[in-house]
Protein backbone atom coordinates (compact mmCIF):
# COMPACT_ATOMS: atom_id res chain seq x y z
CA UNK A 1 0.00 0.00 0.00
CA UNK A 2 2.69 2.23 0.69
CA UNK A 3 4.93 1.71 -2.19
CA UNK A 4 1.78 3.20 -4.10
CA UNK A 5 1.52 6.61 -2.01
CA UNK A 6 5.36 7.29 -2.78
CA UNK A 7 5.17 6.24 -6.56
CA UNK A 8 2.21 8.97 -7.01
CA UNK A 9 4.18 11.06 -4.68
CA UNK A 10 6.93 11.02 -7.27
CA UNK A 11 4.30 11.12 -10.10
CA UNK A 12 2.86 14.42 -9.00
CA UNK A 13 6.65 15.67 -8.07
CA UNK A 14 7.72 15.22 -11.95
CA UNK A 15 4.51 16.19 -13.39
CA UNK A 16 4.69 19.52 -11.24
CA UNK A 17 8.37 20.15 -11.94
CA UNK A 18 7.66 19.66 -15.90
CA UNK A 19 4.94 22.33 -15.43
CA UNK A 20 6.95 24.71 -13.74
CA UNK A 21 10.13 24.27 -16.97
CA UNK A 22 7.19 24.94 -19.06
CA UNK A 23 5.95 28.35 -17.58
CA UNK A 24 9.40 29.62 -16.27
CA UNK A 25 10.37 29.41 -20.26
CA UNK A 26 7.40 30.63 -21.43
CA UNK A 27 7.85 33.85 -19.03
CA UNK A 28 11.35 34.03 -19.95
CA UNK A 29 11.01 34.38 -23.79
CA UNK A 30 7.84 36.50 -23.86
CA UNK A 31 7.99 39.19 -26.23
CA UNK A 32 8.95 42.79 -24.65
CA UNK A 33 6.07 44.17 -25.69
CA UNK A 34 3.75 41.25 -24.54
CA UNK A 35 5.79 41.60 -21.17
CA UNK A 36 5.35 45.04 -20.66
CA UNK A 37 1.75 45.10 -21.38
CA UNK A 38 1.40 42.52 -18.75
CA UNK A 39 3.25 44.09 -16.24
CA UNK A 40 5.25 41.17 -15.89
CA UNK A 41 9.51 41.22 -16.00
CA UNK A 42 10.89 37.88 -17.74
CA UNK A 43 14.02 38.19 -14.71
CA UNK A 44 11.28 37.23 -12.48
CA UNK A 45 9.90 33.91 -14.43
CA UNK A 46 11.65 31.80 -11.85
CA UNK A 47 9.39 32.92 -8.89
CA UNK A 48 6.59 33.04 -11.37
CA UNK A 49 6.60 30.00 -12.03
CA UNK A 50 7.03 28.45 -8.85
CA UNK A 51 5.00 30.73 -7.30
CA UNK A 52 2.39 29.29 -10.27
CA UNK A 53 2.78 25.82 -9.98
CA UNK A 54 3.83 25.31 -6.69
CA UNK A 55 2.19 28.28 -4.29
CA UNK A 56 3.16 31.26 -2.44
CA UNK A 57 6.14 30.60 0.15
CA UNK A 58 5.12 31.61 3.63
Amino acid sequence: MKMINVYEMLKTAAANYVLYRQTRNEIANLPADIALDLGIYPGDAERLARESVYGKAA
